[in-house]
């Protein structure tokens, strides 16, 4: 990945902007519904990764090797 790949934001921006207007403007509702949706996103990594320390394979993985 190139230097200026790396310092382009407009991503970042335009995600902004979309979590924004679907919260109506709110600030703090935006704010909110990201920690919500980070910490839904903590949980579902921990159960994997609790799975995978189990010795289960994600239904994911099962189908991308059979189909290998």
């Amino acid at each position: 990945m190139s230097v200026p790949a790396l310092l382009d934001h407009s991503h970042y921006e335009q995600a902004c902007d979309q979590a924004i207007a679907m919260c109506d403007g709110n600030m703090r509702s935006t704010i909110k519904a990201l920690i919500m949706a980070n910490e839904y996103l903590e949980a579902e990594l921990e159960e994997l990764q609790a799975a995978i320390s189990a010795g289960c394979i994600p239904e994911a993985s099962r189908s991308r090797s059979s189909a290998a």
